[in-house]
């Protein structure tokens, strides 16, 4: 579908979903939401720009292969959770450290990179998937 419309409205949306995806990921710890859900926001998003634009604009945008992206998120979360065996707790146990950046002490913690890993896993996953089955629907 080449819809002037939505090529015109594609961008402004899926500019909204991918940082509406960010802002589910980063609530997730606390409320709900985190990296499962936000990383189908973000397909959702890339999925829309595919239709408006085409698959091998979707390719340029996301830069990396979509599998390399599953590939480096499923590393992220694995580390995530072997982290807590070098300090001796059990596997996938949250550890939080508390670094002053720029005269504010922060939190950040092993589950947050864990839930980014599996954002980047589902992102990754799913639009390679939808990707296939755009260039499928081409044809």
């Amino acid at each position: 579908m080449r819809s002037l419309i939505l090529r015109t409205v594609a961008p402004l949306i899926v500019g909204l979903m991918v940082l509406f995806s960010i802002f589910v990921l980063l609530r997730g710890h606390n409320e709900p939401g985190g990296g499962f859900i936000g990383g189908l926001i973000a397909v959702a998003a890339l999925s829309i720009y595919g239709i408006a634009f085409g698959v091998e604009t979707v390719r340029r945008a996301i830069v990396f292969h979509p599998l390399a992206i599953a590939g480096a998120g499923l590393m992220l979360s694995t580390l995530s959770g072997l982290v807590s065996m070098v300090f001796h707790v059990p596997f996938m146990t949250g550890l939080w450290i508390y670094p002053v950046i720029l005269g504010e002490e922060v939190p950040l913690s092993s589950v947050m990179t864990f839930d980014i890993g599996v954002y980047l896993v589902v992102v990754g996953a799913v639009t390679s998937v939808a990707l296939s089955l755009e260039e499928r629907g081409e044809d």
